[in-house]
């Protein structure tokens, strides 16, 4: 492993007593994130709407870095509860509060209580691209082949 990246952390005040985003197992890639719904508020996720899920943090990642807010598996799987910009993409220079914009594309409503972990968020490293206009690119195999060019599935 390399060596770990410092993500400051501020807690807001709906967030308060609630774990801060960790991973669930040694070698787990992403830190689960919690609903930071009020005390005692319960949200119905009914099928095919959407909610922006507030997290309770905000954060300072450092240079050259982002976050992605990810589904959780096991809600995908088992209830059709996903986040709906996948990966939703925090920079390293907003410092607002972490939300996930959740969708149930499941068939019964589904039920989200404060602490409730909802996502999960990746630190990644990021390149800052220069774009250089061509006028030739070099040539592949696929060419301008897109969507589905390369197979059925």
């Amino acid at each position: 492993m390399g060596e770990p990246v410092i993500v400051r952390l501020k807690v807001l005040p709906h967030g308060e007593g609630l774990p801060l985003p960790a991973a669930a197992s040694a070698l787990a890639a992403g830190a689960d994130l919690r609903a930071a719904l009020p005390v005692g508020d319960r949200l119905v996720l009914e099928p095919s709407r959407r909610a922006v899920i507030p997290c309770g943090f905000a954060m300072a990642l450092p240079l050259g870095h982002e976050a992605q807010v990810r589904p959780r598996s096991g809600l995908a799987a088992r209830h059709g509860i996903t986040v709906l910009n996948s990966p939703g993409t925090i920079d390293a220079d907003y410092r607002g509060e972490v939300m996930a914009i959740m969708i149930n594309l499941g068939e019964e409503s589904f039920i989200i209580e404060r602490g409730d972990r909802i996502a999960q968020m990746v630190i990644a490293p990021v390149a800052q691209p220069v774009f250089v206009v061509n006028d030739d690119l070099d040539e592949t195999e696929r060419g301008a082949g897109g969507f589905g060019s390369t197979g059925r599935i």
